[in-house]
């Protein structure tokens, strides 16, 4: 089978144990790059432009390739894309409508959603505010800690390439009875979200009003980004997040949920949802907003 095939592969190891070494195989998580092409017709021939490579594990190229184009702004909804097929193991060419109006300037990463930008937090989220796709609405959908504390035990079952190798991202959308709709899996987070959100948009499922979506590891302000364009209401992540993260919850109305595991979690943004939280519980961000 090619690694192009699966998101797993096998490598020759040596495993020491107790100053014991052997010879043994070992199942890993396959990472190549994805380029995405935008192919332009308006000028009567073909013009490529690549927009994006990003290191992925294979599997789900499409979705992927529709999530990126949807949480960067280039795309509005699925009628925007003409045509989208894979033109080889590690490429992706779209097709889009001459009224998708394509702008380089939204890709300029360095000042939009890099976790390295230390002083553009206001203008990052202001960014964000000015790609809106679909608003959330306060307080919707009501939820139980119950059904947010079996989300993990869910979408570990789920995870067939992560028993297998221990080293691969997650994101899984559940209902809000906590019912398991589908999960994605992917070396980078960003990309296991961007997949779901890919295969949402291209059913026409967007926006996710009614929805839950768990992310493996941490929560960083670009999946927060991601799910408030594609109007998530609650995301919960198995580790922390971050300051930036909480702030653009908080003003998007999004729910936040931190360490969610072992049948406890935080709320860090907009505990309105939850049935069991207490009238007057608030908490102040970064930027000293107060929130409910």
């Amino acid at each position: 089978m090619s690694i192009y095939d699966s998101g797993v592969t096998t490598v020759a190891i040596a495993s020491v144990d107790a100053g014991d070494v052997s010879s043994e195989c070992d199942e890993v998580s396959v990472e190549e790059p994805l380029e995405i092409d935008l192919i332009d017709r308006q000028q009567g021939h073909p013009l490529v432009r690549s927009i994006a490579v990003t290191m992925r594990t294979p599997g789900h190229d499409i979705q992927l390739a529709a999530g990126f184009l949807f949480s960067e702004g280039i795309i509005r909804d699925a009628d925007d894309i003409v045509e989208i097929h894979a033109t080889s193991a590690n490429i992706v060419q779209v097709t889009l409508k001459p009224t998708a109006q394509f702008d380089p300037a939204r890709l300029d990463r360095h000042s939009f959603v890099s976790s390295s930008c230390g002083v553009c937090g206001k203008r990052s989220i202001a960014a964000v505010f000015a790609l809106k796709h679909h608003e959330l609405q306060p307080g919707f959908p009501k939820i139980q800690s119950e059904i947010v504390n079996g989300l993990p035990r869910a979408q570990r079952a789920a995870q067939a390439n992560f028993r297998r190798t221990g080293g691969i991202h997650a994101t899984a959308l559940f209902d809000e009875s906590g019912h398991l709709l589908s999960v994605y899996e992917d070396v980078g987070r960003h990309n296991a979200l961007d997949k779901m959100i890919g295969a949402e948009l291209l059913a026409g499922r967007l926006p996710l009003s009614n929805r839950l979506v768990l992310v493996s590891g941490r929560a960083s302000f670009e999946l927060i980004q991601k799910a408030s364009l594609a109007g998530i209401p609650v995301l919960a992540a198995v580790g922390a997040p971050s300051s930036l993260a909480v702030s653009l919850a908080r003003q998007s109305s999004m729910t936040l949920l931190g360490f969610v595991r072992d049948d406890r979690f935080n709320v860090y943004a907009d505990a309105g949802r939850l049935t069991e939280a207490p009238a007057g519980l608030f908490a102040r961000n970064v930027f000293g907003e107060s929130t409910l």
